[in-house]
Order: structure tokens, then C-alpha cells, then sequence
């Protein structure tokens, strides 16, 4: 006798659409869940490894001891100019930051030897207020001018302390040297005056009387000037010192 087996309509099996549409969200919920955490909180994937820390922006000390903290170790990449960071800061790490890395992975660092230095521009020869100019442009700065009678016509610049090419850093200070003109002013012949009239006579052409000796002489009457430094004809720029030799009794 054959035994007849009842099964239920295949229909009976199928799921509501509102179950799956359920089934969907909770899936999606649990794979955001899982996401979120691996990314707010990251775990290293395999035992033994660990996450490179971000170490820019730190000193060099700081930076070797967060590494070494994560049991991965140094590798010195020397330092490169950088515009903005200080001298002794880390600006670029090999692996990057949050890679994760087997323990006792190297990781590079390069830090900040401060911003590049600046060549002093050559300006010998150009007028004085351009010579500031170029070196304003440049990244420089003129602290001082200091004139200085030479052969050069009023107003060239004439040279830079320090000299042109020397590499400063950014907005250091230099002096601009400044010719004045050559010396004009020839120096008069003081010998036989007395030392009062003497005086009047250099400044009135412009020029100072400087030391005064007083020396037994018969060279000439006692009171007048008798020797004379620089000697007269000489020429001279505005405001040098002649110094004079004043004789006095021989007894």
C-alpha cells in the first residue's frame, strides 16, 4: 500500500516582503556598526603589528619617542628647508601615518633646517635708494647706511656688510655702505700761524683741528704751528682732523 505524503504549498514558504525589507536594515545596520568602529577605533590586523603614529608638526625628540613607544624604530632622513617650520621639526614621516606595520618597522623622519637662506644681491654701483630696494625685494632687511668719502660719485652704493652672496636668513638685517663723494677740500698751510688762528682757518674750510703738541723748538716763534698732519695741499673730505705741532721757548 502506498503511503501518500502531504506537503504544503511552496507558496506557504514565502517570505513576507516586509520581513526581507527588515532582514535588509538589520544587515545594513550591522555593517555600519562594524565600519564605524573599525574607523574610529583602529585595531592592528594581525598580531604583531602596530599603527604608525602621526608624528608631524613634533620636535625630533617627541617624534623618536612616540615611535619608539609603538615599537617601531627611527630612521634619520636628515633635514631639508622648509618656509614655515622651525628648525628641528618634523616635516614628512615614511610610512605615513596610521599604516599599519609589523613591530620594529624603521620609519623615516625629515625635519625643518629652518626657511632657506637668502644671497645678499649684489647692488655695487646702483643708486642708494634703489640698492635698499632690491634688498627689501630679496627678503632682506637695510638696518644700517653708512657713507664713506670715495672716488664714486654722491649717492652710489658702494658695497654691502656683509659682502654680496652671503646667505642670510629671511629678514636679517645688512649694512648698505654709501659714497659721499671724493675729498675736495685741500688742506690749508697752517705753518707760522698761531694755534687759535690756526683752528679758525680749518674750520672755516670746512675741516677740524685735532691734537695739539707742544715741542721746544727753534724752528719757529713759540706759539705758531710748526709741523702739520696732513700736510697742506693735501686733499681731504668735509670734517677731517688735521692735527698740528704748536713750538714752545727752546729754554
Amino acid at each position: 500500500m502506498r503511503v501518500r505524503r502531504h506537503f504544503e504549498s511552496i507558496q506557504e514558504f514565502k517570505l513576507d516582503r516586509r520581513v526581507w525589507k527588515w532582514v535588509g536594515i538589520g544587515v545594513g545596520m550591522l555593517l555600519a556598526g562594524y565600519l564605524t568602529a573599525f574607523i574610529m577605533f583602529p585595531a592592528p590586523i594581525l598580531p604583531g603589528h602596530q599603527a604608525v603614529p602621526r608624528v608631524l608638526g613634533l620636535t625630533v625628540p617627541e617624534a623618536q619617542a612616540e615611535i619608539q613607544k609603538a615599537r617601531l624604530q627611527v630612521n634619520d632622513g636628515g633635514a631639508e628647508p622648509h618656509p614655515s617650520a622651525p628648525q628641528g621639526i618634523v616635516i614628512w614621516q615614511d610610512p605615513p601615518p596610521d599604516v599599519i606595520a609589523p613591530e620594529g618597522t624603521k620609519v623615516t623622519l625629515v625635519s625643518s633646517s629652518g626657511p632657506p637662506k637668502i644671497p645678499v644681491p649684489d647692488v655695487g654701483g646702483l643708486d642708494a635708494t634703489l640698492a635698499q630696494s632690491l634688498i627689501a625685494a630679496a627678503g632682506l632687511t637695510v638696518s644700517q647706511v653708512e657713507s664713506v668719502q670715495a672716488a664714486a660719485p654722491t649717492g652710489l652704493a658702494m658695497m654691502t656688510r656683509p659682502p654680496a652672496g652671503t646667505a642670510l636668513a629671511p629678514g636679517a638685517g645688512l649694512t648698505v655702505v654709501v659714497s659721499r663723494g671724493a675729498p675736495t677740500i685741500p688742506v690749508p698751510d697752517l705753518l707760522g700761524m698761531a694755534s687759535a688762528d690756526a683752528r679758525t682757518r680749518l674750520e672755516t674750510e670746512g675741516l677740524q683741528l685735532g691734537t695739539v703738541t707742544r715741542r721746544r723748538t727753534t724752528e719757529g716763534s713759540p706759539g705758531t704751528v710748526v709741523a702739520q698732519s696732513p700736510g697742506a695741499g693735501t686733499l681731504a673730505a668735509p670734517g677731517t682732523v688735521v692735527d698740528i705741532v704748536v713750538a714752545r721757548s727752546p729754554q
